[in-house]
């Protein structure tokens, strides 16, 4: 099997559904170093939670960088990207209920 075309992207090394109960859809994420998610955007909120390496991520006004154990919040409708430049794998979890409008997340704090 040979490799991709010069200036083409790796394709993503896995997207796996792992939970879906209808209000809420959990999918396992896996990249290689190197691969990258295509800018896109979701009508619900989403939960990246990374598991293992690190993901870095930019929504064209913010970029950063996200490592194991942490997590990144996206509101519906946000454009954003993500790539690893080391093997990293994480949880995305899709929260909200079909037919129901997106909104922006809120966290609580503790005090």
């Amino acid at each position: 099997m040979s490799g991709p075309n010069v200036g083409e992207q790796p394709r993503a090394f896995g997207f796996e559904q792992i939970a879906d109960c209808g209000s809420m859809r959990v999918v396992g994420l896996r990249l290689e170093a190197g691969q990258r998610v295509p800018e896109h955007r979701n009508a619900i909120p989403v939960a990246l939670i990374v598991t293992g390496g690190r993901l870095l991520f930019d929504d064209g006004v913010t970029s950063g960088e996200v490592g194991t154990g942490e997590m990144l919040l996206i509101n519906p409708g946000e454009r954003h990207t993500y790539r690893a430049e080391e093997p990293t794998s994480a949880y995305l979890v899709f929260a909200g209920l079909p037919g129901v409008r997106g909104r922006t997340w809120t966290l609580r704090r503790r005090d």
